[in-house]
């Protein structure tokens, strides 16, 4: 199609996630096979890399915007915009869960903790008693230094005595079949208790004037 020689590109195919030290591919595909295409970078300057017609440049590109020309009876075309984004991720997926306490009273405010380390980009869906309703709110910090990690944050306030159950979070790898699920079991109760340990028997001799300590541990 001369009035078209680039294949429309989808949205999803204009961005495109890379591991570091991975070769990428930027798919402009011309309909002519036997067009000449050359790629430029944001700053208009070429890169060279190989071309495969029913591909597109396939190299290790640094990240930033690349467009891809050709010339069609003396008019030159311009490709879509192709976004790169280098990102961090190793083949494992370490998740660890964390919660500042595991028993809480109606009222209080659950707080679990889940961390992805060493990748940047993942997927990581929440489940727990209150997610039907919608009752948890979830906050991510992306941490870069001293090492990459994601903290998921998911916070339940005003817990009642239905939240009890499991917290569960489960990571998705970016671009890998990988997934990892660690969980937590939080327990709310209706009331606060106390659990009192004496630390003597149920009938204790004592002389006479003796002065004698009677400890109870309270939790």
């Amino acid at each position: 199609d001369p009035d078209m020689p680039f294949v429309p590109s989808i949205p999803e195919d204009q961005f495109i996630l890379v591991e570091e030290g991975d070769p990428a591919v930027i798919p402009c595909r011309t309909s002519d096979p036997d067009a000449q295409v050359s790629l430029v970078n944001s700053l208009d300057k070429s890169v060279y890399a190989l071309y495969d017609t029913k591909q597109g440049f396939i190299g290790n590109f640094p990240a930033g915007s690349y467009t891809c020309k050709t010339m069609v009876k003396g008019v030159e075309f311009k490709s879509d915009e192709f976004l790169i984004y280098i990102i961090r991720a190793t083949s494992q997926l370490p998740v660890e869960i964390e919660a500042l306490k595991t028993v809480y009273k109606t009222g209080e405010t659950i707080v679990v903790t889940c961390v992805v380390f060493d990748n940047e980009v993942v997927n990581l869906q929440w489940n727990y008693p209150g997610k039907v309703k919608e009752k948890g709110l979830i906050k991510l910090d992306d941490i870069k230094v001293p090492s990459q990690k994601l903290v998921y944050t998911l916070t339940i306030p005003e817990a009642s005595v239905k939240d009890t159950g499991d917290y569960e979070c489960t990571a998705r790898h970016a671009t890998k079949e990988v997934k990892e699920n660690k969980k937590v079991v939080i327990t709310v109760h209706d009331k606060g208790f106390v659990h009192l340990e004496p630390q003597f028997s149920p009938l204790e001799a004592v002389n006479l004037h003796e002065v004698k300590n009677f400890v109870v541990d309270v939790q």
